[in-house]
Parts: structure tokens; sequence; C-alpha cells
């Protein structure tokens, strides 16, 4: 496998709306390598999620650690063409990072329970139930696909900050009781 370069912010690659894979281009080495080597660049860069396009690819394909709680044992989701339905109109504003926007966070509203619906590496349709964390995962995933950075979500530019402001400020000390 391999490492891809991420995409930083101000490529175009990340403003342009990906295109929707065809069914036979899915099995296709070229995307089945594409998808091992975004797993690999997710994983390399402490991501919980990677879009295609931030690998300056347009496709309408990402990946996520979809658990509430990600952890070491959490299973990498494959995600094509995707599809986001809201549950409920139920939103909550949470910090969020982007690889494609290094050492930077922000709060964005997100819908707090979601369907995904996509087709997984080998075409087969897929529908998950998400929540909290996994949700927000998706939807920032999926922007991706649209062009869109959390930035552009971003209620107000107060909560924009570089990852050690975030640390220092804004994280609660976890010692506290």
């Amino acid at each position: 496998m391999s490492i891809l370069k991420v995409a930083r912010m101000g490529h175009p690659v990340l403003r342009d709306r990906a295109r929707a894979l065809d069914k036979s281009d899915i099995r296709s080495p070229l995307v089945q390598k594409l998808i091992d080597d975004m797993i690999d660049t997710m994983h390399e860069y402490n991501g919980v999620g990677l879009a295609a396009p931030q690998v300056h690819e347009g496709l309408r394909l990402f990946v996520g650690l979809l658990d509430d709680e990600p952890g070491p044992d959490s299973e990498t989701t494959v995600v094509i063409n995707p599809e986001i339905v809201p549950s409920s109109t139920v939103m909550e504003e949470g910090w969020e990072g982007c690889l494609s926007i290094p050492d930077i966070r922000g709060m964005v509203p997100r819908h707090v329970e979601i369907t995904l619906k996509g087709l997984d590496r080998h075409g087969k349709a897929r529908e998950h139930r998400l929540k909290n964390f996994a949700a927000r995962v998706a939807q920032h995933e999926t922007d991706h696909l649209d062009g869109v950075l959390f930035f552009d979500r971003m209620r107000s530019m107060a909560t924009l900050t570089y990852l050690d402001e975030y640390t220092r400020y804004w994280v609660k000390d976890r010692d506290e009781d």
C-alpha cells in the first residue's frame, strides 16, 4: 500500500463536486488500490475519515471510522456514492478538524442522527444508522465530495482556533472531577 499526498485547503480539487462511481468501476484494480491506499493514508495521519478529493481524486468515495468512539480496534468503513438522510431535525455543534486543514479546529453544527446510504467496496448497497460522532464523521466526509469544507458550515468564526490553543483553552482537563 501507499501513503498518498493529502490536498490542503486552497487546492481546487477540494472545491469541486466529485463524480459518482459506476458499479463497474468499483471492482477495478485501480479503485480497489485507491481504497486501500486511502485507508493507509487515513491511519498514517491519525484521521478518522478521508474523502477521495482529499487525495486528489474527484470521486464520490470516502473511508472512515464510523464507531461512536473509534479506537485501535475500529474497522474502517468504505462508502461509495454516499447519500445522507437526516433522521431528525436535531443538530448539535461539535469540534471538527480536517487533514486538509492541518492544526485548525472549529465548532460545526451537524445532524445528531442520520441514515447513511451508499455502496461498499464490492458494490453492494449498504445502509448505516449513525448518531453523534459517527454521524458527524460521515457528514464531514460527504461534504468533501460536494466541495464543502467545515469552515463553510460554521455558524461563527469565533471558535476557529489552532490546535495548540484548542488543547490549551477549549479541551476540558480530564484530571478534574
